[in-house]
């Protein structure tokens, strides 16, 4: 399995991770329950700084221009920005990584 795929992979979870806080802040802040925020935010802490240094590893190993590794990062701080990012611009990059690997 290639970086970039791992990457995606990555991408995907931590975007979902980010939106569950969608449902544990109002368990937070309206019903006083805050276990399930206190889970949430320390996965997706640690699936943020994944997605960070992925995405770093990925830039230096495919050459990646200096805007689009800008976008890769920001994509992260946007609700749903990591899956518009994977379905947009990281699926075809893997396709043509998977081209270049099996010619």
């Amino acid at each position: 399995m290639s970086l970039l795929r791992i990457f995606r992979y990555i991408a995907i979870v931590e975007g979902i991770s980010y939106l569950l806080f969608g449902v544990t802040m109002p368990l937070k802040y309206m019903y006083e329950i805050v276990e399930p925020n206190y889970y949430v935010g320390m996965a997706h802490g640690m699936l943020f700084l994944l997605y960070c240094a992925l995405g770093l590893s990925c830039a230096v190993r495919y050459k990646w221009k200096f805007g689009f590794s800008v976008m890769v990062f920001l994509a992260s701080l946007v609700p749903f920005g990591t899956f518009y990012l994977e379905a947009k611009y990281l699926r075809e990059e893997d396709a043509y990584v998977d081209n270049r690997i099996n010619k």
